[in-house]
């Protein structure tokens, strides 16, 4: 009698124990629709739901509350209107298993990214996905319909010409064509003067943009026209490649940007417009990576520009990559501090929203390829035996591989400066400035304190700004743009001032 109680306490347990996956055995078939897809189509395949009772033309991700999309995606090929691809949820999800979600209603959408770039900047042109259908849990097998077609983005911004020019040194490291590109806006007087020529500033977007993303356009020609901001020639540069942002540094992965930029971009340009064409006129300025981007290709080609005004900068020191230190032999692991607490990653008005590891995996489901963790690896890691960027820590465990941090070393910014300031300080004199708030949406802000540390023992006379109460988003709240403008132009100028209302 013993025996029989033991064992139907098994059997019950075991039915507790698996209940929840074969109550919601949700399963997806996709297929798409024919009028859509004339060829066979490949890429990442992913499907998103979400609780959101509001209802939704589309769906994506939700960085500030990572419970609030269910998110699943896997590889296809040769995908067309003949063939129903069955996609198990279980498999590759975040923030877990479609079988751990609770019953109640959602919605659902499946999203075909052809060219890998989702994770970069979301839905792109080309990529096909289906209607947002209304499901309820538990379900079993649902389908989904790839109908709908994203289409060509148009290029709004008035007054800008789109420059692309085949780099010599890019196309031999890849072995076909490839072109650098940036977008032109030139001063309001430009045309009404064939001789008069102009300070110029190269602006490098953050990730997730691009050239054909220039930040305040249509602003910028607006202020200049009404006096409010000095008249200068603005480059917009396209740092977006297909490993993510190349950040404009040599790499052994993504090519040499950064000398392609100053050897051969740059000079064309100066052939193209009537650009001052002199390191005393030509300035840097940029957000978030490209606040990185600038302050690296500043120090790295230091004869070659007047200075930078980078705003705040992905890590400048890798005692603080955005929280963990990873500049520490045995390595820690980079999810958690030696609490063994999770390091918050993303953080607004004093609440801490998401961490380093639910970032990281939510990334490795929408698609690694041309993320920002893999955009780092591509900048600073080696070449695997595959070809590859070496990761430097496993995104399931956060467990870093030494060899890959030893790698990364030449890129820490604050320790290039410490190693080479003998050399690279009279050069710098005047040139580095960095503004960041000190409520960073990304812990940028822990990173720059640690370089102003550094650069102050130096003896640097960098100006470093801290905006109180300022993120990652709202910095240039206030008019930064114009005032940034203003400081370049008083160095280009120094003898006219910006002569602005």
């Amino acid at each position: 009698m013993l025996k029989k109680i033991n064992l139907l306490s098994l059997i019950v347990f075991l039915f507790v124990l698996i209940a929840p996956v074969f109550s919601q055995n949700l399963s997806f078939k996709v297929k798409i629709d024919a009028s859509i897809a004339q060829q066979p189509l490949s890429g990442r395949l992913l499907i998103f739901m979400t609780n959101n009772p509001k209802p939704l033309e589309g769906i994506d991700p939700d960085f500030t509350n990572p419970e609030a999309v269910y998110i699943t995606g896997m590889e296809v090929s040769n995908f067309d209107a003949n063939k129903i691809i069955e996609v198990n949820p279980e498999i590759s999800a975040f923030p877990r298993a479609f079988s751990k979600a609770p019953a109640g209603n959602y919605q659902i959408m499946a999203l075909l990214d052809q060219d890998h770039s989702y994770t970069y900047d979301g839905a792109g042109a080309g990529d096909i996905y289906s209607p947002v259908t209304k499901i309820t849990l538990p379900a079993g097998e649902t389908e989904l319909t790839l109908s709908k077609q994203v289409p060509e983005r148009k290029n709004t911004i008035k007054n800008i010409q789109v420059v692309e020019f085949e780099s010599p040194m890019l196309s031999a490291f890849w072995g076909r064509p490839i072109k650098m590109q940036a977008s032109i806006l030139l001063p309001p007087s430009y045309d009404k003067s064939k001789t008069q020529k102009y300070p110029t500033v190269y602006n490098i977007h953050g990730y997730g943009g691009s050239h054909l993303k220039a930040f305040g356009a249509p602003n910028v020609y607006k202020e200049m026209e009404e006096g409010k901001r000095p008249e200068v020639i603005n480059v917009f540069l396209n740092a977006q490649c297909p490993l993510g942002h190349h950040v404009f540094a040599d790499s052994v992965n993504n090519g040499p940007w950064g000398t392609a930029l100053v050897n051969e971009f740059i000079p064309y340009l100066e052939k193209q417009f009537r650009m001052d064409a002199k390191p005393s006129g030509r300035f840097l300025t940029g957000h978030s990576s490209g606040g990185w981007a600038t302050l690296w290709v500043m120090i790295t080609h230091p004869d070659f520009f007047g200075g930078t005004w980078s705003t705040s900068p992905d890590p400048v020191d890798f005692r603080s990559f955005t929280g963990p230190d990873i500049t520490k032999y045995p390595p820690q692991n980079i999810y958690q501090d030696a609490a063994g607490k999770d390091y918050n990653l993303v953080r607004m008005g004093g609440k801490e929203l998401m961490s380093l590891r639910q970032y990281a995996q939510q990334e490795l489901v929408t698609g690694y390829t041309g993320g920002q963790m893999a955009s780092f690896n591509a900048v600073f890691s080696p070449k695997g035996f595959d070809g590859q960027p070496m990761k430097l820590f496993d995104v399931e465990s956060g467990r870093i591989d030494p060899f890959v941090q030893k790698a990364w070393e030449k890129y820490d910014i604050s320790r290039l400066l410490r190693e080479n300031w003998k050399t690279l300080g009279p050069k710098l004199k005047g040139k580095l400035h960095i503004m960041v708030g000190t409520a960073d949406t990304f812990h940028l802000d822990e990173a720059v304190h640690l370089l102003d540390a550094e650069l102050k023992k130096l003896g640097s006379d960098a100006k470093i700004e801290y905006l109180e109460g300022r993120d990652h988003f709202n910095l240039y709240d206030g008019g930064l743009s114009i005032r940034i403008t203003k400081e370049i132009y008083d160095v280009a100028r120094p003898k006219a001032k910006a002569a602005v209302k």
